[in-house]
């Protein structure tokens, strides 16, 4: 089957202007408009009957679902929005934007009063509720995140259980016998996320590949909490050597709160975070990261998008690889 990407490639332009070629929604040069037509013509490409027909009423508006739920970190989850938004507007769609935990309800709110075209849903559960609704729906969808079934969706996100076997390979080949994953607040876990589910999962299959041993403690996201677990960690495991944080807002504040009892990192204790580049890169000391892509995600979110709403069927899967810089917060362990 030919999709309107072929036809892109093929004419040399981006599936965007083979989309306004199409629908007149934007003017184009006669000479692009012909080489997309001859394009068409020699690949035999044929718009999709359901992808014509929802052309015709279409809002030129995506939806994109984040309910803004105790645990969540607003600033990293807004760099997933914005890049949702600018990827958005080079399709000529405008985006809305629904924080509030309505689940299945508010989507269907929304695709009743035809307020929108599509759908862009975020903070995914492994068992999320609003999962039949959305198999059902007459509106394309694509999740940030995998449930436990992904069948029948399409999804896209970084492959967070690599993300933490990376971190636990890296310091099991430093020489680290004990390690611990600060993970998420305890709500986030409660929940069922996915990508908290995984990173954790991960942490543990790569233990138990190395023989390492291994605990996840859920941290809040306070200077109270981060200063309790601190504690905790050196009174309760005296032999840990390496942390994984996973818990963007708390991975400084660990590390300073971990300073404060004494420990010098990475000397005492090395550690290693799943985060933003900029976290890792603008710490005092640079720390040891898996990058989190949330400008890639949603960028390619939007495009999986755009190219279920010309009627092509992308990959139901689509998993980020992992991007891990070793920086300075990751060394031997010390010799006991």
């Amino acid at each position: 089957m030919v999709k309107i990407s072929d036809v892109a490639r093929h004419a040399g332009v981006s599936p965007s202007t083979v989309s306004y070629a199409l629908s007149g929604k934007r003017p184009i040069s006669e000479e692009t408009r012909l080489r997309i037509e001859r394009s068409i013509l020699e690949l035999g490409y044929r718009p999709h009957a359901g992808a014509r027909s929802l052309a015709s009423r279409r809002s030129q508006v995506i939806a994109l679902v984040l309910p803004l739920r105790k645990g969540i970190h607003v600033p990293v989850v807004m760099q997933f929005a914005t890049s949702v938004v600018t990827a958005a507007r080079e399709y000529d769609y405008d985006v809305l934007l629904l924080t509030q935990s309505e689940g299945e309800e508010g989507i269907v709110r929304v695709a009743r009063s035809a307020m929108a075209d599509a759908f862009v849903i975020m903070d995914v559960e492994l068992h999320d509720r609003r999962l039949p609704q959305l198999r059902t729906l007459d509106r394309p969808s694509v999740l940030i995140g995998f449930p436990a079934d992904p069948t029948g969706l399409t999804c896209i996100d970084l492959d967070f259980q690599q993300a933490g076997e990376t971190c636990v390979d890296h310091l099991a080949a430093l020489g680290h016998r004990s390690v611990a994953l600060v993970g998420s607040p305890p709500e986030v876990y409660a929940r069922g996320t996915g990508f908290a589910q995984r990173v954790a999962a991960g942490v543990g299959a790569a233990a138990e590949r190395n023989g390492l041993r291994a605990t996840v403690l859920p941290c809040a996201d306070t200077p109270t909490a981060v200063r309790a677990l601190a504690e905790r960690l050196l009174r309760e495991q005296p032999d840990l050597t390496g942390i994984v944080v996973h818990n963007e807002p708390i991975v400084q504040p660990l590390i300073e709160a971990l300073m404060s009892q004494g420990l010098r990192i990475p000397r005492d204790v090395s550690v290693t975070a799943i985060c933003p580049d900029e976290i890792a890169e603008h710490a005092p000391v640079p720390i040891t990261s898996v990058s989190i892509p949330s400008a890639e995600v949603g960028r390619r979110a939007v495009e999986l998008l755009m190219s279920k709403l010309q009627g092509d069927e992308p990959p139901e899967a689509t998993v980020l690889p992992v991007r891990f810089t070793a920086r300075a917060t990751t060394a031997a362990p010390p010799a006991r």
